[in-house]
Formats: structure tokens, sequence, C-alpha cells
């Protein structure tokens, strides 16, 4: 079994949607020996670096024009498979470790610009006073108009106890604020939760990392004991990327039964076609002994809804496709992001590694999550008057490349840029004049009608949500009551 476990591995982590895989540091060039080399193109290949260090107009380094064609020859592959340099490899173990070195706030693109969604609690940008809605402009003396949103991120990362000065645009305010702030190592939490009412529970993973099995079972436990009569659970995964597998599992089997199939994958390789279980090997933690173990037996049978929304991508659809296929859960929201590819990372040397699509992955029942998401059992709109920007959010089926989805061919067809233009220029200022949206709080729209649901209160039902799929959704209801009645 202790094979299996080093193949459990990262499911989804990132800005648009994750990583999946295993970190095995296999003997790569055992594995290769067998495999012809094209001579002639890497001739061509060979002849083409000659002419480049011989030609070009100023001279280039040996290192520059090989891991750039290493780059590139992964990256043509699809949306999710990369070559990671020092720095990228560094930033995807620490990402999957829950901490990372920068700001502490969590960001987003408007008009061009960085747009702060939420500070993180005691974080240095928490402390220096950055505030949701926010719109960084510059960073240092370089204006962020034209960086994507990956680019920015980075700049924004760096060396502990070093300083970054941030120009900031504040709609209260009439002039531009400078805000120097000084990096740190920043620790996130990935659960957290409360009683949002009495006998109603709230529990948002924000993103699946090494320690959230072992959290998301400390803040079950703490809500029983602050409210043991719980008749009501929502558990959020909206705008969660993902994370590592072993986190999906765990969350998935805190509410399953044990032992219940969670999750498979298949590809070429052999060790790329497995079924992932509900048990402790399969989930397992550094902490020693089952985590789950501590988790009320009620947790197993309360009624529960899980959000999500586009957002929601890997290791979240993993959960929600498990919870939905056994119907454990009413899946509520919107169509999730569709990343249902697995990468594994393949190590090169101490510093460097590729991360590389390996397989596909399946709920319970067999559905192909890749390029399709998770279809909601009720489809419910981020706000009361609509799906927001949200809706308009790209999705795995609308980048370039992405894998086939090889159960529902359907599945592949993008969004129409043109049709959603002006759908978009409508969303766009309508969303200027909303304050950003924090989960969990009094005026989250999505939430109340989950509490509703889990009450048997009528469900306002979505009337902008779009989805993929031909079938019609249906109402996954745990309890055998009849469906929500839209208002």
């Amino acid at each position: 079994m202790g094979s299996k476990l080093k193949n459990l591995g990262l499911v989804g982590l990132g800005l648009i949607a994750g990583i999946a895989g295993s970190m095995q540091f296999d003997a790569l060039a055992q594995r290769n020996a067998g495999t012809p080399l094209p001579i002639e193109e890497l001739r061509t290949l060979a002849d083409v670096f000659g002419l480049i260090k011989s030609d070009y107009v100023e001279p280039v380094e040996d290192k520059k024009l090989l891991t750039e064609a290493i780059s590139g020859m992964v990256a043509s592959l699809d949306p999710h498979s990369a070559f990671l340099d020092k720095k990228a490899f560094k930033e995807l173990r620490e990402g999957t470790q829950g901490k990372f070195v920068g700001l502490g706030i969590e960001v987003g693109m408007e008009d061009g610009y960085v747009k702060v969604i939420s500070p993180i609690e005691d974080s240095p940008a928490y402390k220096a006073g950055l505030k949701a809605g926010d719109l960084i402009t510059r960073l240092d003396t370089t204006p962020v108009k034209g960086m994507t949103l990956d680019e920015a991120v980075k700049r924004m990362r760096g060396e502990p106890n070093t300083k970054i000065t941030l120009t900031i645009a504040r709609k209260e305010e009439d002039k531009p604020l400078l805000i120097t702030i000084v990096r740190q190592e920043i620790k996130v939490q990935s659960v957290k939760g409360k009683i949002v009412e009495p006998g109603y529970a709230w529990i948002r993973v924000s993103q699946f990392q090494e320690p959230t099995v072992d959290d998301l079972a400390k803040k079950i436990s703490q809500l029983y004991q602050q409210d043991p009569a719980i008749k009501g659970l929502v558990l959020d995964l909206r705008n969660d990327p993902g994370g590592v597998l072993p986190g999906a599992i765990g969350v998935s089997a805190a509410f399953l039964p044990k032992d219940v199939a969670v999750v498979s994958t298949n590809g070429q390789l052999p060790d790329s076609k497995a079924t992932y279980f509900a048990r402790r090997e399969f989930y397992g933690t550094r902490s020693g002994g089952d985590p789950l173990a501590r988790v009320p037996d009620a947790a197993k049978k309360v009624k529960m809804v899980v959000l999500v929304n586009s957002g929601s991508a890997s290791a979240s659809e993993i959960v929600a496709g498990a919870l939905q296929d056994y119907k454990r859960a009413t899946i509520m929201g919107t169509q999730t992001f569709g990343k249902g590819s697995v990468q594994t990372i393949r190590q090169l040397s101490a510093d460097t590694a590729v991360k590389l699509t390996t397989a596909r992955y399946y709920t319970p029942n067999g559905r192909s999550i890749q390029a399709k998401g998770i279809v909601p059992d009720l489809l419910v709109d981020e706000y009361a008057d609509g799906d927001g920007l949200n809706g308009l959010r790209l999705r795995e089926a609308d980048l370039q490349k992405h894998l086939s989805n090889d159960k529902d061919k359907e599945a592949d067809k993008g969004a129409s840029v043109v049709d959603e233009l002006e759908e978009a220029k409508r969303l766009s200022a309508l969303e200027k004049k909303r304050k950003p949206l924090e989960f969990g709080s009094k005026e989250d729209f999505q939430l109340a009608q989950a509490l509703n649901h889990l009450k048997g209160q009528p469900v306002q039902l979505s009337k902008t949500a779009k989805v993929e799929s031909k079938k019609e959704s249906t109402i996954n209801n745990p309890d055998g009551e009849k469906g929500d009645k839209s208002k």
C-alpha cells in the first residue's frame, strides 16, 4: 500500500486551475531507454540552436536557449503541462504545504489592474491596511497595466523581509495611496467555519493542502462542540482551485461511508489506472493515526449542501462529484471549472521538474470531469439579480489545447466570446457598483439559498447560469424530500 500512497499527488493549485499528480522521482533514463530518438528532428533542433548562437543580434546563453526549448515543448501539449524551473518548483512545493512568501492577499483582475479580493487576516497586507476592492496600479515603479495576473503575483512574491511599494486606487480616496509592505512567510489556513445560526454550520475549504484533512477534522469537532444539534451543514468550495489529492479524498471521506470509491484515474501508464477509496491509506497525513477518527458520527448523516462555482476546480470537483454521485449532498451554485486531468510531477534534478498530464479523473459513477465539470443539482446565481462576472469566467473548455472529454464530446465546446461581449459589458458595469462578496457573510446570497434548502424552504433558482450539459440537472436530495420550488 505504501507504493500507492507515493502516487497520491497534487490535484489543482494555481490561479485558473491547478495541478495534479504525484511526486515520483523515477529514473527517467531507464524508463525511456527503449524509446527510439527522432534523429532528423533532433538534428534540426541542433541546427537552429547553432544558428541562434552564431547569427542572433546579441549573445544568448546556452542554458536560456535550452530551458526555453524544453518549456515550449512541454507547454505545447495542454494548458496544465509545464517545465518547472528552480523558482516554480519551489513555489509549487511551498503551496502544497500551505505557506509562501509574499504579502498575504487574494487577488483578481479588473480593468487591467490587480484587484484585492481579500487580505489574509494578520498578514503583512492586512496589517498595512489594504482593503477588499483596492486596485493595485503599480508595483514599486512598474505599472500593472499590461501584466498578466500571474506576472503581477510573481512580482509581489519574493524573499522574506524585502519591501515592495504598492500604488493603490481606492474608491473613497481622491488621490492614489502609496503603501509599503514587507514580504513575510504567509501560512494559509485552508479550512474555516462557523455556526451561521442555531442548528446550521458553514465550513469553507479555500484550497486543498497537506494539512487540510487535519484542519477539517478539527473544525468539524469544534462546530459540534459549539452546537451538538447541527441539523444542516454547508460545505463551501467556491473559488477553490484545488490542491493535493489526499486532501480531496479525506474531505470526501469525512462525509461518506468508509471504503467507498471516491475517484478513479485512467491513462497510458499502468500506475495511472487506479481507484482511490475513502480509507486512511488514501488520505494519509503526517499527524499519525486517522485524523477523521475525531469527527463525530453525526457528520456522516447530517443534511448537506455543497456550494460550487466556475472557480471550483480539480480537487474541488472530485469532492463535489463524489458527494453528488452518492446522493450524500445537494450540489448548489454554478457549473464548475472542468479541470479533470492528472498532472504528475517528475523531478529532473534537485531543483527542476516536469509537470506532465498523465491521466483523466472520473467520479465514482464513471463521469469524466474534464472540460465539463460538475453540473449542480440546483443552479443558483451568485447574487439575487444574477451571476455577476462569475458567469463569464474562462473555464477548462475555453482554454486552447485543452484535453478532450473522452465520455462527452459536447463538453469540449467553449463559450461563444462574440455572443457574450454585450453581456460582459453589462455585467462589468453592474459589478463596479457592488462591494466585493465575502463568502460566509450575511450578504452571501448563495449561502442564504443553501440554508433555505436545508430548512426545506423555497430556493431562488438561477435566471442566468449557463450549463454545458444537454441533460437537465436533477435534484439529489439525501433525505428523500421533494425538490425545491423556484421563487
